[in-house]
């Protein structure tokens, strides 16, 4: 083996980089090394662990953008690797986009005012906590204006996805969550105006909950507020988190009245890098007028280069996810968008119908007036030798990654499993994954689970 090596150093060039000294043992995984490896030789290595990776085309469970198979976006992408965004002195042309970004989102979201403000963030959650941010420092400021305590701080929402949890222990707000029941998955106004009092800094509703794909009903919800304000004296604002439905539901279910038009809603969050299809580490909030962002969260800073105004949470972030949004804007247009998005609907509503055809199945969301997907359940007399994280489980053979988990607080019982259809889906490729999930109920007519997987036991939802 010594003779090997010595041979190797001598004629470096007649060996390919299979046979160099980082493959032929083990590297270092946990620790650095003292000498530096030759580039082709780790990018080949970490290429080879990357494989045991899900393919990215066939996991139904994310609500990310996994097709970035454009030639354009891998350009810019590589255009933009060492900007700053948050640099905007240096980079003031990537400033500008964003800003156009912004104006675009905002003239989607039907926003009335010309002075619309926002900024682009590393996904919704970030958005979402500056959302929320915006809405306590405004309460905190009311209730001083008027003599009044300040510290205890709640905000009411529907069944919310983890960041919204997050937010609220972070930043010490009590978070009073409307629970599911069995025959009821979104908030209503009904439970929501039983949670609500003086010391609400806001109403979150989801349009596109991660549990069902459903739209809560913003609308009503404002209405709800609209009656409770004339009863009490009490002005609640609302926050929507689209984070899936926001670059959804203008394009398909324009007629919802869910966004700016609602003057009761003062800021809303969405993800780029989900329906909005560009490549990870994208968000966006968008306040409707620039009254509605306190100026407590705007920092003006200097030492970049020159005096500038910041409000994300990052200080650092890169700034080609933003133009690839634009990219994308530009690009598809609105009805680039929509035949985009009802592409995935179709897909989604096929796999409903297939599903259902199967006889052993009851769909809680079919496909048709939310997000792009489909959710089901194993019906309550279906006699079956699996349960939905067995099923769940068997797919990941074929390669699918599908999400199986139990609905939250008061909902447990119930397990679902969900498929989420995004850009660079195929119809062959739903006709693939019904076939498959046939067989995989063949194979559990032959083989069936003595127990299965249990719900803690069994995947979790993605977000």
């Amino acid at each position: 083996m010594s003779l090997h090596f010595v041979d190797q150093e001598k004629n470096k060039s007649c060996f390919d980089v299979y046979t160099k000294r980082a493959t032929l043992l083990p590297i270092s995984k946990y620790k650095l090394e003292d000498e530096p490896q030759e580039s082709k030789v780790i990018r080949n290595l970490l290429i080879d662990e990357l494989l045991l990776d899900g393919n990215a085309k066939q996991n139904l469970a994310t609500f990310c953008q996994t097709d970035l198979s454009d030639e354009s976006i891998q350009i810019l992408m590589n255009a933009c690797v060492q900007k700053n965004l948050i640099d905007k002195d240096e980079y003031p042309q990537m400033a500008e986009i964003e800003k156009r970004c912004v104006n675009i989102i905002g003239n989607l979201w039907n926003s009335p005012d010309s002075s619309t403000v926002g900024c682009s963030t590393t996904g919704s959650s970030e958005a979402a906590m500056l959302g929320g941010l915006a809405l306590k420092k405004k309460w905190i400021e009311n209730r001083k204006k008027q003599g009044k305590p300040i510290d205890k701080p709640n905000l009411v929402t529907g069944p919310v996805q983890v960041c919204w949890h997050k937010f609220a222990l972070y930043f010490d707000i009590e978070l009073r969550e409307v629970p599911m029941e069995e025959n009821r998955l979104c908030m209503t106004p009904k439970e929501m105006l039983e949670l609500v009092d003086e010391n609400t800094i806001g109403v979150v509703p989801t349009l596109g909950l991660t549990f069902t794909l459903q739209y809560e009903n913003v609308k009503a919800i404002a209405e709800a507020l609209d009656k409770y304000e004339k009863e009490t004296g009490i002005y609640i604002p609302i926050h929507v988190d689209a984070a899936s439905g926001g670059f959804v539901a203008p394009f398909l279910q324009p007629d919802i009245v869910w966004d700016f038009r609602l003057s009761r809603v003062k800021s809303i969050n969405a993800s780029g890098h989900k329906f909005g299809l560009t490549p990870l580490g994208c968000g966006w909030v968008v306040w409707n007028t620039k009254q509605d962002l306190h100026p407590d969260l705007v920092f003006n800073v200097n030492y970049l280069g020159g005096n500038m105004p910041t409000f994300s949470l990052n200080f650092s972030k890169p700034g080609g996810q933003v133009v690839c949004q634009y990219y994308n804007f530009l690009r598809h247009g609105r009805s680039g968008f929509t035949i985009i998005h009802q592409t995935c609907v179709d897909h989604g509503i096929f796999i409903g119908e297939e599903v259902k055809k199967i006889g052993i199945f009851d769909l809680i969301y079919d496909g048709r007036g939310g997000l792009p997907g489909v959710v089901w359940v194993l019906k309550k007399d279906a006699k079956v030798g699996f349960n939905l994280f067995d099923l769940s489980e068997r797919m990941r053979s074929r390669g699918w990654q599908v999400a199986a988990y139990a609905l939250p607080k008061n909902a447990q019982n119930i397990v679902v499993q969900r498929v989420v259809i995004r850009h660079g889906f195929s119809r062959d490729m739903a006709q693939m994954f019904i076939e498959d999930i046939n067989r995989s109920i063949d194979y559990f007519a032959k083989h069936p689970m003595v127990s299965g997987l249990t719900q803690s036991e069994g995947q979790t939802f993605h977000h």
